[in-house]
C-alpha cells in the first residue's frame, strides 16, 4: 500500500483502496464531439449518445474537485492525420472496423465549420466544451482504442510519479477498458468511476455492456467507485 500523508481512502468495489493523492491523476477517456454530442460521429451513425451525455456533469465536478486538490487531469483523444497514415493499412482492423462510422468523411460540423470524423484538429476532436481541458491540463492523443498503444502517456505519468489513475470517459467496454487493462499490466492501479463512464452498447437491456465491463474491471483490473465517494474522501479531513 502507498505510505505518505496524502493518503485517502475511496470507498469502492470490491474493496475500498486507498490511494495516494501525490501520486494520482484523473484520466479523461475520449469525451470529445465525436462521440458525445449532437452532430459527431456518433450521433450521426444513429447511436445513442444519451449515455454519454449523462455523465458529463458528474465527471465536470470531478475534474473541479481534482483540479482544486492539486491532481494531473489528463485527456485521451481519438484522432487521426487528415491523410489517415495513422489509422492503419486500409485492410487492417482499425481502419475495417471504423469505416462503417464514417471514418475520415467530411462532414458539416454543427459550428458552422468543416468537420471531418476523427480527424485532427476538427470540431468532431474537440473536448465536449463543458469538459474543455484547462490550463495544466495534459492532452494526449491517441490512435487505437487503449490510450498507451503507440502514445506517450505511460512517460508523461510516469514523470510525474503517478501510481493511481481515476478513470473516466467513453466508452465502457472499449477504450476505457483497453485502457484500463493496460494500465494493470503496466501496474498502475484503477479506479473507474461508474458514474462518469458511459456505454452505448447494450444501454437499452437489463444489463449492457457498461455494467458488465464494470463486473469484470473490479474482479480482475481495478477497482470501481462513483463521483460522490471520490468527492466525500478528497473533502474529508486529509483528503
Amino acid at each position: 500500500m502507498p505510505q505518505g500523508q496524502d493518503l485517502i481512502t475511496l470507498d469502492a468495489r470490491p474493496e475500498p483502496v486507498r490511494i495516494d493523492r501525490a501520486r494520482s491523476a484523473i484520466l479523461v477517456v475520449d469525451m470529445q464531439n465525436d462521440f458525445g454530442a449532437k452532430g459527431g460521429m456518433f450521433h450521426s451513425a444513429g447511436i445513442d449518445i444519451a449515455p454519454i451525455q449523462r455523465v458529463v456533469e458528474p465527471t465536470a465536478r470531478v475534474l473541479d474537485a481534482a483540479r482544486a486538490a492539486g491532481l494531473p487531469v489528463v485527456y485521451l483523444v481519438m484522432q487521426y492525420r487528415p491523410d489517415l497514415s495513422d489509422a492503419g493499412a486500409p485492410d487492417g482492423p482499425n481502419r475495417i472496423k471504423h469505416a462503417p462510422l464514417g471514418l475520415g468523411a467530411a462532414v458539416p460540423a454543427p459550428d458552422g465549420g468543416a468537420g471531418r470524423i476523427l480527424v485532427e484538429g476538427t470540431w468532431n476532436t474537440a473536448i465536449l466544451p463543458r469538459l474543455a481541458p484547462q490550463p495544466g491540463d495534459l492532452v494526449v492523443p491517441k490512435q487505437r482504442y487503449s490510450g498507451f498503444f503507440g502514445t506517450n502517456l505511460d512517460s508523461i505519468l510516469r514523470a510525474r510519479g503517478i501510481r493511481d489513475l481515476v478513470v473516466t470517459g467513453c466508452t465502457t467496454s472499449v477504450c476505457v477498458d483497453s485502457t484500463v487493462r493496460d494500465a494493470m499490466v503496466r501496474d498502475y492501479r484503477c479506479v473507474v468511476l461508474e458514474d462518469c463512464t458511459a456505454e452505448p452498447i447494450g444501454a437499452d437491456l437489463p444489463r449492457g455492456n457498461h455494467a458488465a465491463t464494470l463486473l469484470t474491471i473490479q474482479l480482475l483490473f481495478g477497482w470501481i467507485s462513483d463521483s460522490g465517494r471520490l468527492l466525500d474522501a478528497l473533502r474529508a479531513p486529509g483528503g
